[in-house]
Order: C-alpha cells, then sequence, then structure tokens
C-alpha cells in the first residue's frame, strides 16, 4: 500500500495546476481512471500434487474506464499492466506466473453529489495466466494455470477535487482459480480469490 501512497501523491502533484484551472462545466458521462493496484491473493490457495499451495501479491498500474447513466449508476471496465506472482509448495517457490484480469461492472453512488461519495459494485472477471514457468523442484517442466471466469465485487470511495478532477480510493474481490497442469497432468486447483485494493486519479472528460 505504501507504494500506492507514493504514487498517488505524485499524481495529485501533477494534475494540481490542470485541476485548479479545469472548467467547471463537466457533463460527460465518461471518467477516465489511472492508478496503482497491489493485487494480494487469500492465505489459502490450495492443494497441488498434495503441498500447499501460496500465492504471492504484486502491484501495478491500473486503468479504468467509467460510464455514468446517472449520478447514481454508472459502469465501468478495470485493466491493468501484467500481475506477476510466485507460487509456493509447502513454502519452496515452484513457479511463476503472470496474469491479466480485466473486470466489468456496475457500481452505485449513494452520495454522488457530496465531497466524498462512497460506492459499492458488483461485476464479472475474466483471468487469463500466461508466461507461466516452473522454478526450483519443477525447473524445466511445462506449467500452465487455466483462465478463469468469476464474481467481483467493488468498493471505494470518491473523493472530489473539482467538477472534473476526482481521486478515488477502492478495493475489489474477485473469485479466481484456475486447474494446475504439470507436463499435461492435471495437479490440482489454485484458488487465488484476492483483494485488489488501490488508489487512482480520475478525470471526467
Amino acid at each position: 500500500m505504501k507504494v500506492s501512497v507514493i504514487a498517488l501523491a505524485a499524481l495529485t502533484l501533477a494534475i494540481g495546476p490542470l485541476a485548479a484551472r479545469a472548467d467547471s462545466s463537466a457533463s460527460s458521462p465518461w471518467v477516465v481512471r489511472v492508478g496503482v493496484h497491489t493485487v494480494d491473493p487469500k492465505s489459502d490457495n490450495g492443494t497441488l500434487a498434495g503441498m500447499k499451495a501460496t500465492i504471492g501479491s504484486d502491484t501495478q498500474p491500473t486503468f479504468s474506464l467509467e460510464y455514468r447513466f446517472d449520478p447514481h449508476w454508472s459502469a465501468d471496465v478495470l485493466a491493468a499492466l501484467p500481475f506477476k506472482h510466485t507460487v509456493r509448495l509447502d513454502g519452496t517457490a515452484a513457479a511463476t506466473t503472470k496474469q491479466l484480469p480485466p473486470t466489468v461492472g456496475v457500481q452505485y453512488r449513494f452520495m454522488p453529489e457530496a465531497a466524498v461519495s462512497p460506492f459499492l459494485g458488483v461485476g464479472i472477471n475474466y483471468t487469463r495466466f500466461f508466461e507461466t514457468r516452473g522454478v526450483g523442484p519443477l525447473q524445466g517442466t511445462h506449467v500452465s494455470i487455466d483462465s478463469s471466469f468469476g464474481a467481483a465485487a467493488h468498493a471505494g470511495l470518491d473523493f472530489r477535487i473539482n467538477d472534473r478532477w476526482l481521486a478515488t480510493a477502492d478495493v475489489r474481490w474477485m473469485r479466481i482459480s484456475g486447474d494446475v497442469h504439470v507436463n499435461g497432468t492435471r495437479v490440482g486447483k489454485a484458488t487465488i480469490d484476492p483483494l485488489a485494493y488501490g488508489l487512482s486519479i480520475g478525470y471526467r472528460f
């Protein structure tokens, strides 16, 4: 989270002069956000080949595009640079993998005109794993993780800077799990179900 806070501060300083001059007559329903998020898998990630699996977290830049149907309801699409995770079996690093978790959802804002506006949302996540490689005891083997479809939930706070600029702190839960194969043989299911939390700066245009 320290990385997220530093990044948000840098973004705020960068857009400060622009925000001060922004046109206060913003009426477009589109909001674009740039930020940083940490994908933090749950602590129990299942059993692979009879061994306890744990999957590490990672932090990457994220991007989202939101369309506001009215002051309360909106829909958004979340994208990111690839997250990289280390898979450990009984505490020993056994594989690394990258994943992209695009998520589509709808949100409801309880106080859309307030300076601090809380919201809740639900959606659908698709996660694609790629560049999965065996390390340590699995060095030289072919490791793969199946793609995943699952539900997603979203909660956060929008902090209004002015009519065009805003900052957002949010957290998402995603249902992510996929069968793991080593040299073509299924060895179990990795259940990730992470929290993705972070900070972003948004512009309404």
